[in-house]
Formats: structure tokens, C-alpha cells, sequence
């Protein structure tokens, strides 16, 4: 690589604050489109929908990114890897494209930065509902709520399962998972449980506000960009299975107290 060629260096800080421009730039994008008439839906062939919004995010965040962080590399849902660098970006343009595509304003484009495969940073921007998290480690986690007010966030300090409010998300993922009788019993060992959708349940338990979240079936793009802010929030955030990182396929996230209690009834 020659000199001119060299990446440049940058703080995690510096990369945060890149983090939250292609937020800003993908909200441009996205909102724009949610609840267009002339929207444009396709089938990808594991059957899920995908639009013209979902496509025009993607491809705006790689090329900023392109331009912006020389050498690192890409992982995005519909374009896929590009790229070997240590420094991945993991992007999910529209989380909750089933929504966006009925007018339901529950889904959020997700930014992450893993390092040698673990999450450093993430942004989750949520412009339907006026709500935006982010974190990155020793930054701490932060929202910025409907007037535009930014505050610091925290998990509950719910300790006892029959206080928890819970939000598990797919109950046919469960069934799939063969843990249907697991989901039923927790579900009878919780004060309530809500499935509020995507992204949304585990900003809410960073916020301390949902104490257990969790579901099957993700893909690294659906879960990189939680870890950050759930970590920084105080929580803990693995798999099902109890790894650690966004590739076990399924997400276990609570405020740490609850933990080992929820996956010896959850988890696999």
C-alpha cells in the first residue's frame, strides 16, 4: 500500500461521529419513502420483501463509507461483503422492512463497527417513531428522544422474574427453534410480555424500560449494532446459546441481573 493509499486513523470517537452522519443520511432516505404510493416491493429469494428504499440506504451508507474510511470493509444485507479488513461496518439499511412496507412506523436502519468480528459501535435511528440510540465502548449509551432532547440510558434493575416485562419477539421462530413449551413457560414466569418489534425491544431495554428481549432466526446485520448500546447501557447481550457476538443466529438480551435465570428457561 503506498503512502498516499494508507488509510488514515481515526478514534473510536471519530468513528461514532461517522456513525451518526450515515444515520442521518439513511433517515434522509428512508423516511422519504416510508408510505409512498410509488414504493417498490420485491421478494428476495428467502422470501422476505425488499424495496427501492432499502436498496437506495445501503448503497448510500457504502459509498460514504467508501469515501470516508478507506480500507475498511463492508457487510450490508442486500449487497452483501466487500472487503477483508479488520474494521467491518455491518449495516441492516431498513430492520422491519415487513413494517415499513405496511405503513407501521416500527423499524430503524442499523450501523455497527466490529473489530476483528466484535461491535464497538452502533447506531440504531428509528425516524418514523422521531427516536435514535447509540453507543460504542467506554462512550456510554445515549438517546435522543421526540423533542430532540439527548439523554444517557441505563437498564433496569429489575432482579426478579415475576417483576420482568419482556419482549420476545416471533413466537412461530420459537416454535421453529423447538422451544415453544420454554417460550409458554417463561412467559407464565414473567409479569407480562409484548412483542413490540424488531430493534425496537432492545433500545427499549437499554433504556430500562423492557427488561428481557430476545428471538431466533437474525443474522449478524439484525443484531451488530445492538450490542454496543445494550452493553454501555449496562446489559448483557449473547446468543440463545450464551456466546457471545452477533453470529450465533439468535439474540438473548437483559439488564444482567436477569440473565442467567431467563436462558436457563430460554436458552439452548
Amino acid at each position: 500500500m503506498t503512502e498516499n493509499s494508507a488509510p488514515l486513523q481515526h478514534t473510536l470517537s471519530d468513528d461514532l461521529t461517522l456513525a451518526l452522519e450515515l444515520a442521518d443520511l439513511a433517515d434522509s432516505l428512508s423516511h422519504a419513502r416510508f408510505r409512498a404510493a410509488d414504493l417498490v416491493v420485491t421478494m428476495k429469494p428467502d422470501m422476505t420483501h425488499v424495496t427501492d428504499a432499502d436498496k437506495a440506504v445501503e448503497q448510500a451508507i457504502r459509498e460514504s463509507i467508501a469515501a470516508n474510511r478507506r480500507g475498511d470493509s463492508f457487510y450490508g444485507e442486500e449487497f452483501g461483503t466487500v472487503g477483508d479488513s479488520s474494521r467491518q461496518w455491518i449495516i441492516d439499511p431498513i430492520d422491519g422492512t415487513a413494517n415499513f412496507v405496511r405503513g407501521v412506523p416500527v423499524w430503524t436502519t442499523l450501523i455497527a463497527l466490529a473489530v476483528d468480528g466484535v461491535p464497538v459501535l452502533g447506531v440504531v435511528s428509528a425516524p418514523a417513531l422521531g427516536r435514535r440510540w447509540w453507543g460504542a465502548i467506554g462512550l456510554g449509551a445515549h438517546t435522543r428522544d421526540i423533542d430532540g432532547s439527548v439523554r444517557d440510558i441505563h437498564v433496569s434493575g429489575v432482579s426478579d422474574l415475576a417483576d420482568a416485562s419482556a419482549s420476545l419477539s416471533g413466537l412461530d421462530r420459537f416454535e421453529q427453534a423447538g422451544r415453544l413449551e420454554n417460550y409458554l413457560e417463561f412467559s407464565r414466569a414473567v409479569w407480562r410480555t409484548r412483542d413490540y418489534s424488531d430493534a425496537w425491544p432492545y433500545m427499549m431495554l437499554a433504556e430500562g424500560v423492557v427488561d428481557v428481549a430476545g428471538e431466533y432466526d437474525l443474522q449478524p446485520y439484525d443484531m451488530a449494532a445492538l450490542f454496543p448500546i445494550v452493553s454501555e447501557a449496562g446489559g448483557t447481550l449473547t446468543g440463545m446459546d450464551g456466546k457471545s457476538g452477533p453470529w450465533s443466529g439468535s439474540a438473548l438480551a437483559t439488564n444482567g441481573l436477569l440473565h442467567d435465570s431467563v436462558r436457563a428457561l430460554l436458552g439452548n
